[in-house]
């Protein structure tokens, strides 16, 4: 059996190749087996439904654990070596791009808290006004 260790680097490995993965989706060079399983991999791991429900203890969360794992590294293999590393090139300069997103979506989310709050502010104050 593997190291709980080892199996936590191969988690990590293969959340870091998502990105590439659905990149990967869109490559012209991509071979036609390997297109078809990365739509079902990325159906999969999208997808609100499991093959065992979520709610089910202990099983519910195998899938996650077992099943997408296999999926993506089979996935992986599929892929030629010299596409899968553009595809992670390019994955690893869009994280770069989304922080800077996230930062203005944080600023955005802020500006509409704020709205909120003083349309409110504004209805209680019209509220107790009427009493």
């Amino acid at each position: 059996m593997f190291p709980v260790t080892k199996l936590k680097e191969i988690a990590v490995t293969l959340k870091k190749d998502l990105p590439a993965l659905i990149l990967a989706l869109k490559h012209p060079r991509l071979p036609a087996k390997a297109k078809f399983l990365l739509v079902l991999t990325t159906a999969y791991a999208f997808s609100p439904i499991d093959l065992i429900p979520d709610f089910i203890p202990v099983l519910g969360y195998l899938d996650d654990l077992i099943i997408l794992p296999f999926l993506m590294a089979l996935c992986i293999r599929l892929i030629p070596d010299e596409i899968l590393k553009e595809c992670r090139i390019a994955a690893a300069e869009k994280t770069v791009e989304k922080r800077r997103n996230l930062f203005a979506g944080l600023i955005i989310i802020l500006i509409w808290i704020i709205l909120f709050f003083l349309i409110i502010h504004g209805i209680t104050e019209r509220i107790a006004g009427q009493r």
